[in-house]
């Protein structure tokens, strides 16, 4: 098979190599998938050029990705074969992820695609859409609730808008630029702020009509936004947190906080439990099937453009999602 992969770390352009490898072949309870789209998450170029040492001797990147399933590991999955299916955590625990023209993941990782959605939207779900059902509803119910999603326009707050809107909340997104509003606009936000030019606190309280007013927040960059949530979050409210780049070992408000009597729920989708990843697919595949869910794509790639593709999904740049067609 064609597949991209790295045997060392470091910057896309030096380490990826693109090439021919052996076709798998699946075991007991897998299936085998023809990959048609590959997605890239930020976890994957960290797990390329980060510190840690190489979990594997040779790893094929990509967590997420859809196609069709062409074979079976069990007599009782052979039903499957010829579904067209998006599929998750592909890379999780082994060697070889999506980037490549096939591959094997556990059947319960590997989910029903609908006809009318494409492969390249199949392949932008999987971590981001099930970090989002996660955050959004990990402590019950958002109806008739206020939640505050920072960072509206990325690939996980897309989504969180989307799902926050399906379970009867009333959404505020934040955002950065004017491309963003216009992205966290139509995935349904109620109100769209930007962070750079908005007064946020004014913004949220004049919305909600109340001093604090927000109930759940969806945040993207749990140090950095400690400060505004504080203002805005009421009491016994959640902050559901995926993500602290630009302030990794954030200073915790104690105090504030216990007074609020508020939850602050780490969400890591890699480590969520089978229930958790189990509700998440559902949902999902729920809301596609309904069509209630839009995905925004960035730009598509070749698998020999797959440097091209790491690169810039490190900038942070793009609206939308990368996506590799294999």
């Amino acid at each position: 098979m064609k597949a991209a992969w790295y045997t060392r770390k470091g910057n896309p352009k030096d380490v990826l190599q693109v090439g021919e490898l052996p076709d798998p072949t699946p075991g007991p309870g897998e299936l085998l998938v023809r990959v048609r789209a590959s997605g890239v998450n930020p976890s994957d170029t960290k797990n390329r050029g980060g510190p840690s040492p190489m979990a594997y001797a040779l790893v094929i990147p990509h967590q997420d990705g859809a196609g069709e399933v062409i074979g079976a590991g069990s007599p009782d999955l052979e039903h499957r074969i010829g579904q067209r299916v998006w599929f998750y955590e592909a890379q999780l625990g082994r060697p070889h992820g999506s980037a490549a023209e096939y591959v094997v993941l556990p059947a319960h990782q590997v989910q029903p695609l609908p006809d009318h959605v494409k492969f390249e939207e199949g392949a932008c779900l999987g971590v981001p859409a099930m970090t989002a059902h996660r955050s959004v509803f990990a402590d019950g119910s958002v109806t008739d609730q206020v939640v505050l999603v920072t960072g509206g326009a990325g690939a996980v707050g897309r989504y969180a808008i989307q799902f926050a809107k399906l379970g009867g909340a009333r959404v505020i997104a934040t955002v950065s630029r004017d491309a963003q509003a216009r992205s966290a606009k139509a995935a349904g936000a109620d109100l769209v702020l930007n962070r750079k030019t908005d007064d946020l606190v004014a913004g949220i309280r004049n919305f909600t009509g109340q001093a604090r007013g927000v109930d759940r927040v969806i945040d993207v960059a749990f140090g950095a936004n400690l400060d505004l949530v504080m203002q805005v979050l009421n009491p016994r409210g959640v902050i559901a947190t995926y993500a602290s780049d630009e302030k990794p070992e954030p200073a915790i408000p104690f105090w504030s906080l216990i007074m609020l009597d508020a939850t602050i729920r780490f969400v890591l989708v890699y480590v969520m439990d089978r229930a958790a990843h189990q509700a998440a697919a559902e949902a999902i595949n729920t809301a596609l099937e309904g069509k209630q869910l839009t995905h925004e794509i960035a730009q598509t790639y070749r698998l020999d453009e797959i440097p091209d593709m790491h690169r810039a999904q490190e900038s942070g740049a793009t609206i939308g999602k990368l996506i590799l067609q294999v």
